[in-house]
């Protein structure tokens, strides 16, 4: 079980603020995000699209912007959970617990959601029986390459991410790349480096083919692709990756007994916490009379959220608004030094 007193929900831009905000009230946070890294849909969908209502940065992407935001939150040591998505919130005593999909439990006085439009979920095979070899055999993100060293690996796409993962893992490993189209969607040199080494048989590429079956006997054993023109072929696999994009969903947000519109949180506008207490909105996923959905107004959102999470985590403590520029304690935990 791991204790903080801010667990949030959500790695964007305003979920990377939270945590300067938090940190600067002294308070520790605990980052779960579903993606692989930090960035949200900044990164995920437009990283190099210029963003221009960032006070005093006439203009950035979705990559400066996060990392000048990861820059800005290191000297708080927030912990970051990757790959992960909150599957259960509960309430225990004056705290609540959450448990992720992967088994992982947190303790928190505080749930700041800052999940944008939501958790963002891969696209998945269409084969229904994949789903019991799902984190097995079967996944949709790389969590831990050298736990695929030595291994016959499937993977399905055409985009970056899966040419990527088939050049970066046939360094290691038998890789077939699978695609429906002739056509890769991906950087020249990438695609030049893959057909250097389709060349010389170091990675074998079938297309236009799709996924057919499995043939299983307890374990992934191989699988059966089918091309266009109606032919077969079973190739012997131990892992199979799939890298169809991403899809957007609330997820179990929607069963956390929260006040919900259009696939939005309904928040007050005193400190953005929602219908449960101790559960806070911030960004687009929160509701209220007057909202625009704009960065600069998540950051707005998510220093009001930070003054009431103080409160609630450090009860017999009174909050004193401090400004940076004058507080000797703010300029510490920034790791200011001053002479």
């Amino acid at each position: 079980m791991i204790k903080t007193d801010v667990l949030i929900i959500g790695a964007g831009p305003v979920g990377l603020f939270a945590v300067h905000q938090l940190g600067i009230k002294g308070l520790k946070c605990e980052v779960i995000d579903n993606l692989d890294k930090a960035g949200g849909q900044c990164i995920e969908l437009y990283p190099d699209k210029p963003i221009y209502d960032i006070p005093a940065v006439p203009e950035c992407n979705g990559k400066s912007l996060t990392d000048d935001l990861m820059k800005q939150i290191k000297p708080f040591k927030a912990g970051f959970h990757f790959n992960e998505r909150v599957q259960e919130v509960k309430e225990d005593a004056k705290n609540w617990k959450i448990t992720t999909n992967l088994g992982k439990s947190f303790s928190s006085p505080n749930i700041i959601i800052a999940g944008g439009v939501g958790s963002f979920e891969p696209r998945r095979l269409p084969l229904k029986e994949l789903e019991k070899f799902e984190n097995k055999s079967v996944f949709y993100a790389v969590r831990n390459k050298e736990s695929l060293k030595n291994k016959n690996i499937m993977i399905f796409g055409g985009g970056d991410s899966a040419l990527d993962w088939a050049l970066e893992l046939s360094k290691q490993n038998k890789v077939t790349l699978v695609h429906r189209r002739n056509e890769f969607r991906g950087a020249p040199h990438t695609l030049s480096e893959l057909q250097d080494l389709r060349s010389k048989n170091k990675i074998s590429i079938k297309t236009p083919f799709q996924i057919e079956k499995i043939n299983t006997g307890g374990q992934l054993k191989s699988v059966t692709i089918k091309s266009d023109d109606g032919n077969s072929e079973d190739v012997q696999t131990d892992i199979i990756l799939g890298f169809f994009g991403l899809i957007m969903q609330l997820g179990p947000i929607a069963d956390w007994g929260l006040n919900m519109s259009k696939k939005t949180i309904d928040v007050n506008t005193e400190n953005f916490e929602t219908n449960r207490k101790g559960i806070f909105a911030v960004g687009d996923i929160c509701n209220y009379p007057g909202k625009l959905k704009l960065i600069l107004s998540g950051f707005h959102e998510a220093a009001l959220a930070s003054v009431e999470c103080f409160k609630r985590a450090r009860p017999n403590e009174k909050f004193r608004f401090q400004f940076t520029t004058s507080s000797k304690e703010i300029q510490e935990r920034l790791g200011v030094k001053n002479d």
